[in-house]
């Protein structure tokens, strides 16, 4: 991803992007269209928590996987009906071309039939098979270590890493989401989860509470 974004980029208001929302996929519906792909990948953010959890536990307004940078044209080419567009800094690129895809991180799969988007793809830097943090390059961890899959084979982030993503810019459901998970969380875990924020969010509200549980 690069420093600038380029020109154009049409940017979307809150009640348009709800309502071409309306209709994204569930995780096991990408599952579905992923299986064999050679590329790691798996299912992040709010369904994650969920898919760790064995059940939903809110309403999701979309679904987020991670991929390898180097792995998004795998993943693309499962997809050949349908577009992937850009997205950065509020704006969106239709049917993005490399320089939109190299300023960006993430891209938004879109039904160019219906207008829909249906999954939302982060290209997330990496050495090999060497996962690399956005927001900390230095936390560097193997793939197979950051992915857990459910009972049905169905990838999603380890829960710390989630909500280490989540602690940035806390909002309400990310309060809940940390409150749901943390009863279900190791002494492992948690440590694990500490040690991130401290590193990454030091002096974070979270942290207090990990301590006492």
């Amino acid at each position: 991803m690069t420093d600038s974004l380029p020109a154009g980029g049409a940017v979307l208001d809150a009640d348009e992007l709800v309502a071409r929302w309306a209709d994204a996929w569930r995780p096991e519906q990408v599952a579905e269209r992923l299986g064999g792909v050679g590329t790691p990948w798996c299912v992040v953010a709010g369904w994650a928590l969920d898919l760790f959890r064995a059940g939903q536990s809110r309403p999701h307004g979309d679904l987020e996987i991670a991929v390898p940078a180097a792995g998004f044209g795998e993943v693309r080419d499962r997809f050949p009906e349908y577009v992937f567009d850009a997205v950065g800094s509020g704006r969106v690129w239709a049917t993005a071309g490399a320089e939109a895809l190299a300023a960006t991180h993430q891209t938004w799969l879109r039904d160019p039939a219906s207008g829909q988007f249906l999954f939302d793809v982060f290209r997330e830097p990496h050495e090999g098979g060497m996962w690399v943090c956005r927001r900390d390059e230095s936390l560097r961890l193997p793939y197979d270590a950051i992915i857990e899959r459910t009972a049905d084979g169905i990838p999603y982030l380890v829960p710390e890493l989630v909500l280490l993503f989540k602690a940035k810019a806390t909002r309400p459901k990310d309060q809940a989401d940390f409150d749901g998970v943390l009863p279900l969380l190791s002494r492992a875990r948690r440590n694990v989860l500490s040690g991130w924020l401290t590193r990454v969010h030091p002096g974070h509200p979270w942290l207090e509470k990990l301590a006492r549980q």
